[in-house]
């Protein structure tokens, strides 16, 4: 009797492979057979999940990007109404919430990788620049979210202007996630959380 597979946990499975081939090789050395061998599979068996590459990149950026909303959508739920927790609480809540997004452990440092250089491969490849797009959108509308939040609770200093607070904290997301994957003996994850979280501090009324 033919062993049953699972459709959806094979996915995962060759989606896992493709992040391994791509942090250990980059996305340019990345393909098919890489993925398939890596999986423990042939290239036929892998093409009946997904039948290009691109369908494979597609899929796999969509989930990441889906996990990582799941994450987040779980920190949000866990804090509930930020104003009911004291001020520097407020400060590490939404600290640990923003750190999903830096390389702080083996799994983050595994998406940033991939990330970066899926956004490094949509600025001259098309069929990338939805999925970049959409990431880049997200991130911004998850930090305007989290800024609105703290001042809203009476966390933020009077006066700060949300739009440039916005592109200012997700910009130090970005270099920080950046400066940390490629130079991970400069930047280490704890001077990541660590300035992320006195970024914070600056921001907010300092009780």
């Amino acid at each position: 009797m033919p062993k049953l597979v699972d459709p959806e946990a094979r996915r995962r499975e060759v989606v896992d492979a493709l992040f391994r081939v791509v942090v250990r090789d980059g996305l340019q050395r990345t393909s098919l057979r890489a993925v398939a061998d890596e999986a423990g599979l042939n290239i036929g068996s892998l093409r009946h999940y997904f039948s290009s590459q691109q369908d494979l990149m597609d899929f796999a950026m969509q989930s990441m990007l889906d996990g990582l909303t799941d994450r987040l959508l779980q920190h949000v739920e866990r804090i509930g109404d930020l104003s009911r927790h004291p001020h520097p609480e407020r400060l590490r809540l939404v600290a640990d919430l923003l750190a999903e997004l830096l390389p702080l452990d083996e799994r983050r440092r595994a998406e940033v990788t991939v990330f970066l250089d899926f956004n490094a491969a949509a600025r001259t490849n098309p069929a990338f620049r939805d999925l970049s797009h959409q990431a880049a959108t997200g991130t911004r509308r998850l930090v305007r979210r989290v800024l609105t939040r703290l001042d809203e609770s009476g966390t933020l200093r009077p006066g700060r202007d949300l739009d440039i607070e916005t592109e200012r904290l997700t910009a130090l997301l970005d270099g920080l996630g950046l400066s940390a994957v490629r130079h991970p003996d400069v930047l280490s994850a704890q001077t990541c959380a660590e300035a992320l979280r006195v970024h914070l501090e600056d921001l907010s009324d300092g009780r």
